[in-house]
């Protein structure tokens, strides 16, 4: 299997397709690189490189028992891109992605970047409080871990309903897609599933995206029940310069693999890095 072997000895797992100017996909928690199945296969197609890996302890990466913060995951994308020797690279980042995106900008800049897109993601900040009432409350954090804890294959099964959405009218969430979601979260450790609950519920991002130079593009569902637009995606818009936001109106959390709406992202995509 195609791998790279990070500076603390840990083999980070990738996909690399097709040819051309080099997009980097980071997928979100507790998911892997085969959440962007159907972007790698659209970017290659249209004449790019395309590239995602599974992040430590999920997918088939090392299962590490440690390692479960941005600055780790920030330099772990750092090691892949020198690995493979990127340059003129467009980041796409979904979800928790989204923080290993921006702080792999706040630690290492954006020497080796050409533009960002964030897709459903945390940044800067999901835990509610005084200075983020818009966020998501602790209690809904020790929820999450509780759950992995205590019955994690039907934990999956059921947060797979809020994580598409799937309950709405005219929903075109599958049962595959709820399957895949449930097969890629069995493949994460329980032990990163908890940790990353820690990680991407408060840490910060604000300094980060302050950081960003490069254009960006930000969407995001306003009927994302996972990572509320208005702490996240709204506030993102204001901190990068110039970056472009669009709202998927009924959008759910998983955007990049429910017919539709996918496609929708694969053209905004595109159209993106053709620009």
């Amino acid at each position: 299997m195609p791998v790279c072997t990070t500076r603390d000895g840990v083999e980070i797992f990738y996909k690399d397709w097709g040819r051309g100017r080099p997009v980097v996909f980071i997928h979100g928690w507790p998911l892997n690189g085969d959440a962007w199945q159907d972007q790698l296969k659209a970017v290659a197609d249209a004449g790019y490189r395309a590239i995602a890996h599974d992040r430590r302890g999920h997918g088939r990466s090392t299962p590490v028992w440690d390692g479960y913060d941005f600055d780790t995951f920030a330099d772990d994308l750092a090691d892949l891109l020198d690995h493979l020797d990127l340059r003129d690279v467009t980041l796409v980042a979904h979800s928790m992605g989204g923080g290993e995106l921006a702080r792999y900008i706040g630690r290492h800049g954006t020497g080796r970047v050409r533009s960002a897109v964030l897709l459903s993601a945390i940044t800067p900040l999901m835990l509610q409080g005084p200075d983020n009432p818009e966020g998501v409350p602790q209690s809904v954090f020790d929820t999450i871990k509780a759950g992995i804890l205590k019955e994690r294959s039907q934990f999956w099964k059921d947060t797979a309903e809020g994580f598409f959405s799937a309950d709405r009218p005219g929903s075109k969430v599958t049962q595959g897609n709820k399957d895949a979601f449930w097969y890629m979260a069995m493949q994460e450790t329980v032990q990163g599933g908890v940790a990353c609950v820690d990680a991407f519920a408060a840490t910060p991002f604000h300094e980060d995206l302050k950081k960003f130079d490069v254009p960006t593009l930000i969407v995001h569902g306003d009927d994302d029940r996972v990572v509320p637009i208005d702490a996240t995606a709204r506030k993102a818009a204001q901190l990068i310069s110039g970056a472009e936001l669009k709202v998927y109106e009924g959008g759910s959390h998983g955007i990049a693999m429910v017919d539709g709406d996918k496609q929708r992202f694969d053209q905004d995509l595109l159209e993106f890095l053709g620009r």
